[in-house]
């Protein structure tokens, strides 16, 4: 696996810059890059993000994650910190598809993103940005609690094909809710929902399948997506 770190320049931020970590197919490259953010809860270097980067990277996508200011902070000083707000999320967001566009500037990009980099997605989507795609790991729909607080504004606006990849115990997003939300999709939209997931997508112990077992076709389902794009 080839694994590079990168700094990414982050202007009007409360950092010069923020790390980014390449992971690169070793074998045949595809046409199509992909953006990976992060969600409010876990770094760029969480299991998760590592293991989503690295799986892509072995089907052949090229993979750029990134931290947020925010989170950027917390790693240099060791302390904890909330999200930053909407419009330093999306300036970092853009920082780093520039970085990607630098680098791979004749690929298909497609932004993906857990929970609140899924949500920073939507919103890059929505103000226009040229991309050929969006992968949603764990939308969230809603706070935790409150149904009634839909995070919807954007959908109408996006255009390009989406994939939301869901379970059904998310705390973060009603199923019942998100399907008739997804009909006001601006683009055509495929839902994978995995049985018995949470927002992390991990499952109780009485699950017939392990969290890996789950992870493995959380992916699966993302990288079949990706390459019918």
């Amino acid at each position: 696996m080839n694994e590079q770190p990168v700094q990414i320049q982050a202007r009007n931020a409360p950092v010069d810059w923020v790390s980014g970590l390449w992971n690169l197919p070793e074998g045949e490259v595809s046409q199509t890059a992909i953006l990976l953010a992060h969600g409010a809860g876990v770094g760029m270097q969480s299991p998760f993000m590592e293991g989503v980067a690295r799986t892509l990277a072995q089907a052949g996508f090229p993979v750029l994650r990134f931290q947020y200011a925010y989170a950027e902070r917390m790693q240099r000083e060791g302390t904890r910190r909330p999200p930053d707000r909407k419009p330093m999320l999306l300036s970092v967001h853009r920082h780093a598809l520039k970085a990607l566009r630098k680098r791979f500037p004749d690929a298909r990009i497609v932004l993906a993103g857990k929970s609140m980099g899924a949500r920073m997605s939507s919103y890059l989507a929505a103000e226009g940005e040229d991309v050929a795609g969006l992968v949603y790991f764990g939308y969230p729909l809603h706070p935790a609690g409150k149904p009634d607080r839909l995070r919807t504004d954007a959908f109408p606006a996006i255009a390009q094909p989406s994939l939301f990849l869901q379970g059904t115990r998310d705390a973060l997003c009603d199923l019942e809710l998100l399907r008739p939300a997804l009909a006001t999709y601006g683009g055509p939209v495929q839902l994978e929902v995995l049985e018995g997931a949470d927002h992390g997508f991990q499952v109780l112990k009485s699950h017939p399948q392990t969290e890996v077992e789950v992870f493995e076709d959380l992916l699966a389902r993302c990288v079949r997506w990706l390459q019918a794009l």
